[in-house]
């Protein structure tokens, strides 16, 4: 495929969006993004934030160190500066629009950065399913994991800028009770009706 095709998969913190994204970039062959990525990417690239984002490219994200504590926390503090969200807002848009088709995953890719994705997923669970898969990554106390994955909704679906929510035209994808395959089948299922002529 030499056109370009992008799928959007938006939603909230383990709800499998990342997995489920991965899985249908593999069986079709397509480019994958994980957007986070690119914020922390620019954390530990360092130096002016801005021209780092303006300048940012793909080897930029292949880096090792992007899951450190150190990244997290200088991504937390680029994302902040509204003219480093606009310049990955174009890095994104240029990424899903590349030939050979895309998938992009993260928070706000159907309702802002790729509004005429030719597919929409919006990747969901309960906050309670959500917070056990979570503390079976992480460990900690359940009862903590789940205050901290209903505080995280709480910001991410009301923040004045780009919340997340599910595009009037997404498919909504709940997970609670799919196992990992069955997710993927169903992700899978709408990428092959949009794809067919």
């Amino acid at each position: 495929m030499n056109q370009p095709f992008t799928v959007a998969i938006d939603g909230p913190a383990a709800a499998g969006k990342g997995t489920i994204s991965r899985a249908v970039a593999a069986r079709f062959g397509f480019a994958h993004l994980d957007t986070g990525a690119l914020y922390r990417a620019l954390g530990v690239k360092g130096g002016d934030p801005v021209a780092a984002a303006q300048s940012l490219a793909s080897e930029d994200l292949a880096r090792d160190d992007l899951r450190s504590l150190e990244a997290g926390a200088a991504a937390s503090r680029v994302a902040a500066i509204p003219e480093v969200r606009a310049a990955l807002l174009e890095f994104q848009q240029r990424f899903a629009r590349r030939p050979g088709g895309a998938v992009l995953d993260g928070r706000d890719i159907g309702t802002v950065i790729c509004p005429e994705a030719e597919v929409k997923l919006y990747v969901t669970a309960s906050a309670e399913v959500r917070a056990q898969r979570r503390w079976l990554e992480l460990g900690g106390d359940p009862a903590q994991v789940l205050a901290e994955v209903r505080a995280r909704d709480e910001r991410d679906m009301g923040r004045a800028d780009a919340p997340l929510r599910p595009a009037a035209d997404a498919v909504i994808l709940d997970t609670s009770d799919l196992s990992i395959a069955d997710a993927v089948a169903l992700a899978v299922a709408e990428v092959e009706k949009a794809l067919r002529p």
